[in-house]
């Protein structure tokens, strides 16, 4: 069962969000970029930046929504925390979304990082609320600077196209632009989810004290060698899509077992 293609995005309302929090240089292109596709778009993300909190939900203390401008809150809490506001109470008496647009990212999602990452999960909170939705992130080369132009010049175009195709219920689409310049850009790839190995940046430091700590850096080693991933795509300057299905059951396992466990 699908959601339902073509989307008519003109129509649509948006609900944009991420987890850089609602000041975030990437959502305010966002936010942009929304706005010249419908003008019926709203802004819900986190008062502060939210990045590696996965699909973290905020249970043992209250939760503030504050209201920024029209149509555009902030919330003390983590992007699930957002989406699930936006939704079931800040629009609970308005029009459901159309669609959920999380992003623009500083820094890509690509591999094992959609298992970390709050843009990640606040789509797939907005997929689990029957929200169509779509995780957007723009992918760096550090030390080098963000190429933000890339991911404005295209997030539309990426959009419409992936409006006009749909998707079926339950999968999120992962979008990631490549650390290049808007023109070098070479189109549009589908890829699977690639492999990379994490944690590889970790810092060993002694406090005042003499105290050892440790501080996980943001650089994840990845494998040249692979191919026809998302991580090879965007490394080859395409524009990486990817469907993440959010029932994680691996279906011949489970078949084995039921033939297997008595």
């Amino acid at each position: 069962m699908s959601f339902g293609a073509p989307l008519d995005l003109r129509s649509s309302r948006i609900l944009v969000t991420n987890d850089d929090g609602y000041q975030a240089h990437g959502i305010k292109i966002l936010e942009k970029v929304a706005r010249g596709l419908s003008s019926d778009v709203w802004v819900v993300a986190p008062e502060t930046e939210q990045s590696a909190v996965s699909h973290s939900l905020t249970i043992r203390r209250p939760l503030r929504i504050r209201k920024v401008r029209d149509k555009c809150y902030a919330v003390d809490g983590t992007p699930t925390d957002c989406v699930m506001l936006a939704v079931q109470q800040i629009l609970k008496d308005e029009k459901k979304p159309d669609l959920c647009l999380s992003g623009i990212n500083g820094g890509g999602n690509l591999g094992e990082d959609v298992t970390y990452s709050g843009t990640i999960a606040a789509a797939m909170e907005a997929t689990l609320l029957g929200v169509p939705s779509m995780a957007l992130s723009q992918h760096i080369n550090h030390p080098h600077p963000t190429h933000w132009a890339t991911a404005e010049a295209n997030a539309a175009k990426v959009i419409r196209q992936l409006a006009r195709i749909g998707w079926p219920k339950n999968v999120l689409m992962n979008v990631n632009f490549p650390a290049v310049t808007a023109r070098a850009v070479r189109g549009v790839q589908a890829a699977p989810q690639g492999r990379h190995k994490i944690g590889d940046d970790l810092h060993e430091h002694h406090d005042p004290r003499g105290v050892p700590y440790y501080w996980i850096g943001s650089m994840r080693q990845e494998d040249a060698e692979q191919t026809g991933t998302d991580i090879a795509a965007v490394r080859a300057g395409w524009i990486s899509v990817t469907p993440l299905f959010l029932d994680l059951t691996h279906q011949s396992m489970l078949r084995k077992l039921r033939k297997k466990l008595t």
